[in-house]
């Protein structure tokens, strides 16, 4: 019986061991990738555009953290840093729309809306960073999230095709509970990022035709 137990828990140390390797090897890789390009908003360099992820509503409005990202693109986009904000998010039942609640967001904190263009189809980063690109056309971007999220969301935006520097918002500011455990999320989403980005390039679960309405926002 003894025998047997040492056999399974040999089996169990070794399962456990390549299974931190497979987690382990896709975590560094994203955050090698995306070290060089993790600024502030004092030194991240001018892009056309900034790319805004979704991240939940409360009531109709931004979460708090959605609302933090906003915040830093707002603060862009009044530094001259970016000339147009992409609000990419989840609109995929009528009752359920990030995007249109992040336009109306900027707009109160001043970013006309005007400068301001909707991805109804922003269903997970990867998604985002590879319509931005196929969609609307974004060569180079300043994709804004929080900073646990930065790392993969930069490395996916330039496996995408997208010359991209990243801005974090620090959430920790308004909980250092869920901002722990996104930091640890991170580290297990890397896997998928790792799959969706190299291994097998998939599409986004809807692409369509290419787009216009970020070329117009940066003509005005």
């Amino acid at each position: 019986m003894r025998d047997r137990w040492r056999v399974w828990l040999l089996r169990a140390a070794v399962g456990a061991g390549v299974l931190s390797i497979l987690l382990a090897v896709p975590a560094a890789w994203v955050r090698l990738s995306a070290s060089p390009h993790l600024r502030d908003v004092d030194s991240v360099p001018d892009a056309p555009v900034a790319l805004v992820l979704g991240a939940g509503l409360f009531g109709g409005e931004p979460s708090p953290f959605l609302a933090g990202r906003l915040d830093v693109a707002a603060e862009l986009y009044a530094r001259g840093k970016v000339r147009a904000v992409l609000v990419s998010g989840d609109n995929s039942r009528s009752d359920y729309d990030e995007p249109t609640a992040m336009r109306r967001y900027l707009a109160r904190h001043g970013v006309p809306e005007r400068a301001v263009v909707a991805d109804y189809a922003g269903f997970d980063t990867w998604d985002s960073c590879v319509r931005a690109k196929k969609i609307f056309g974004v060569d180079r971007a300043i994709v804004v999230t929080q900073q646990f999220h930065l790392p993969r969301a930069v490395t996916l935006c330039r496996e995408a095709g997208v010359d991209t520097d990243g801005v974090g918002h620090d959430s920790s500011v308004i909980s250092r509970t869920t901002t722990a455990y996104g930091e640890f999320r991170e580290f297990v989403a890397s896997s998928k990022a790792f799959w969706d980005g190299v291994l097998v390039n998939r599409d986004p679960r809807f692409l369509g035709p290419r787009e216009s309405t970020l070329d117009t926002a940066l003509q005005k």
